[in-house]
């Protein structure tokens, strides 16, 4: 709990950074009765945050690094919210000469994991500790409670505990922030998180274009459809806010907004990162990938505009029509199984990433933290979090009781909708994408007996054979006989 507070009781706490994500989680910190100092490299953001929020607590202002470090009560626990990348190491430069040893840096941005990796090493040569921390819940959720995502040092972590589970949100008493683990295991996670907010915004936009496109529903229309959904098992943040985006009507021209918003999703980098860091353990994270090339796709306006001039596509038979009510119910059917698939995935990666850099990442408590605050809450992540206390060793969400029985109930209707998104030209790359990677794990076998058959007739890579151990090749273009390897 928050100490007691004074008019020369010590900052319990600094935040470094005030564009609204800073401004808000100081006035989080504010309001819950901790003494929190702020400071900014441009003093003008500083005053501006006093004098419209300074009243919201016990919230003093700080205008250099040696002025703050003096606010502040030993170890001085430093919370940076400042943009990824190389302002971020800047502003490590321009507070390192204050600090003391004991001191917690604590990184809250979306930085790359093996930044984070690097910072640790140059701070903690110090004696300073630092906290990769991964925020997410928007503006909002910095204001009223974030998910948080902290890794490093377990003895700094320890340290904000107190802080950072008050400041966090809350569901069913449970604060939604826990130790992810040692190095930089709260940044990845962070990541991985933002990788699946990808292919989860990417499975709505791709059920809203289908119904949309094949069924000509009103974006009025598609609002009271998300907003019933939401009231099932898509109950999420999500699924909410889609709801009211497709209702919301454009004052200016008196359509709906979203048929004014220009087609181009933009992005931050974090589902990139998702893609290349599955690539590099392995794990076909193909729901996020696919949702990362869709928002390329996206960002190609002109070329699509003058190819849409010039290549033909499907023809749709005149009188053929859709069963409204038919599709939609198999829309939402197919938008829950791949949902599943990218969580499945995401979990997937972890658990990679967990293996690989020794973190002992506890899936489960992942899981129960992303159920408040984040953008990706949801009510099935209290199925996740089941699946992981029933099955500690899960290998993949597929596999957990819950999940197959889900994914039984869907598949009929997640193909129906694939081959009408097939047949009336609407592309749907995160729902086919997902439904490969399905019918590809539940293949006890694959066509790369063929794959690696070529490898080895015109590289000599060898293979192993299903009736006996050990590695082989076939001497294909001499005498045609197989070898030991």
């Amino acid at each position: 709990m928050p100490e007691p507070s004074g008019a020369q009781a010590p900052s319990q706490i600094a935040v470094v950074g005030l564009a609204t994500m800073g401004q808000n989680l100081a006035r989080n910190l504010g309001s819950r009765g901790f003494r929190v100092s702020v400071y900014n490299r441009t003093r003008a953001r500083t005053d501006q945050m006093i004098a419209e929020h300074g009243r919201e607590g016990a919230i003093k202002p700080a205008y250099s690094p040696q002025e703050l470090v003096g606010q502040v009560a030993r170890p001085r626990p430093i919370l940076l919210m400042v943009k990824a990348g190389e302002a971020v190491d800047e502003t490590i430069g321009h507070l390192l000469p204050a600090l003391y040893p004991g001191d917690v840096l604590i990184d809250g941005g979306n930085s790359h994991f093996t930044d984070t990796v690097r910072r640790a090493g140059m701070v903690e040569a110090r004696g300073i500790r630092y906290l990769g921390t991964g925020i997410s819940g928007g503006e909002e959720g910095a204001l009223r409670g974030p998910s948080i995502m902290p890794g490093g040092p377990a003895d700094a972590y320890h340290l904000v505990e107190p802080i950072l589970t008050r400041i966090s949100a809350q569901v069913e008493g449970q604060p939604c922030c826990t130790y992810i683990g040692p190095g930089s295991a709260g940044h990845y996670v962070k990541m991985v998180h933002n990788g699946i907010e990808y292919a989860d915004l990417q499975l709505i936009a791709e059920a809203y274009d289908l119904m949309r496109h094949a069924l000509g529903l009103e974006a009025a229309q598609l609002a009271e459809t998300f907003a019933g959904w939401n009231a099932g098992d898509l109950e999420s943040y999500l699924i909410e806010i889609t709801a009211r985006v497709l209702a919301h009507t454009d004052r200016s021209s008196g359509q709906p907004l979203v048929d004014v918003i220009l087609d181009q999703a933009e992005q931050k980098g974090t589902g990139k990162w998702a893609s290349q860091s599955a690539l590099d353990l392995g794990i076909p994270v193909t729901a996020i990938t696919e949702a990362v090339f869709a928002r390329f796709v996206s960002a190609l306006k002109d070329d699509r505009t003058e190819a849409a001039r010039v290549l033909p596509g499907p023809v749709v038979a005149a009188g053929e029509a859709e069963d409204a009510g038919t599709l939609v119910e198999d829309v939402r059917l197919a938008l829950y199984a791949s949902k599943i698939v990218a969580y499945a995935q995401g979990f997937e990666q972890m658990l990679a990433a967990s293996a690989a850099f020794d973190w002992h990442l506890d899936l489960g408590a992942i899981a129960r933290i992303w159920r408040g605050g984040c953008i990706i809450r949801a009510r099935f992540l209290d199925r996740i979090t089941q699946a992981y206390l029933a099955q500690p060793g899960l290998k993949n969400l597929l596999l957990a009781p819950y999940f197959r029985q889900a994914m039984a109930r869907s598949q009929d209707a997640w193909r129906r909708v694939l081959r009408r998104s097939v047949e009336r030209g609407v592309p749907a790359p995160a729902f086919s994408s997902a439904l490969a990677y399905y019918d590809a794990y539940r293949r006890e076998r694959l066509p790369a007996n063929l794959i690696q058959g070529l490898r080895d007739y015109f590289g000599a890579h060898g293979y192993r054979r299903t009736d006996r151990d050990g590695s082989f090749h076939t001497r294909w273009a001499q005498d045609g006989e197989e070898v030991a390897t």
